[in-house]
């Protein structure tokens, strides 16, 4: 069943306009007496049946609550080091799916890519789009927020998870599994991952000096594209939220 988000506090009756209207009038072709399901902005989410279907409005009669969540115990938040082409779409998309609530872009000095103020704002309007659309496809509870292009410095001294883990090729000693080990109660964690050109020395001493810890993510040099997905998916099973 089709997901839509409503950035307004639930009621018994709701209307659905904008992009999301057309969507439902021109493109699915629902009509009165079709159900939807609803999330609204104070978090309650309802099976609604369309009432009325008009030119950019779509009435809804909302029918039963929703039981149960779809988010993970463990807030988790991703900063990706900027990569080239598709790489960060297909990055955000996939951190959503996997239960990210927070993704940071992360200008890092080897990055590839360099975007100017103007060229990052009209990315992370791109990206937003794409965690709304993942987000409503694989059923989450709220729309991840994709964070404006930053620094690494500006990141740690906002950032407020619990445990914060930097994925660094490099480490030989401290491995993933053993810190989430020692770690079995943590409510909020961040990822790191650095860009196609790794993490520079400076960045991984500026992240260890604010408390991140260096994990190595195995035998194997993961593709940065890859490296966040395996770090996230292997946090999801040591929490117990991958239902294994």
């Amino acid at each position: 069943m089709h997901r839509f988000f409503l950035p307004k506090a639930f009621s018994p009756v709701m209307t659905i306009t904008g992009m999301d209207a057309h969507h439902i009038k021109d493109v699915l072709r629902l009509k009165a007496g079709d159900q939807v399901q609803v999330v609204a902005d104070d978090g309650v989410t309802a099976l609604g049946t369309i009432t009325a279907v008009a030119s950019g409005s779509i009435s809804l009669a909302c029918t039963r609550l929703a039981t149960g969540s779809h988010e993970s115990r463990v807030r988790l938040a991703l900063a990706q080091g900027l990569a080239k082409g598709e790489k960060m779409d297909w990055v955000i998309q996939k951190a959503v799916e996997l239960g990210v609530s927070t993704i940071y872009p992360v200008a890092m000095r080897h990055a590839v890519v360099q975007l100017d103020a103007a060229q990052a704002a009209k990315k992370v309007q791109r990206w937003q789009k794409i965690a709304e659309t993942a987000a409503k496809q694989c059923k989450r509870d709220l729309i991840p927020q994709v964070a404006p292009v930053q620094t690494l410095d500006k990141l740690l001294q906002a950032e407020p998870s619990q445990l914060k883990l930097l994925a660094y090729e490099s480490e030989q000693q401290v491995s993933l599994k053993a810190v989430l080990e020692a770690h079995p109660a943590v409510t909020s964690v961040l990822v790191i991952i650095g860009p196609e050109g790794g993490l520079a020395e400076t960045e991984v001493e500026a992240a260890t000096a604010t408390g991140a810890i260096s994990v190595s993510l195995g035998r194997r040099i993961l593709r940065t594209e890859t490296a966040g997905m395996v770090a996230l998916a292997a946090i999801l099973y040591a929490s117990g939220d991958l239902g294994l």
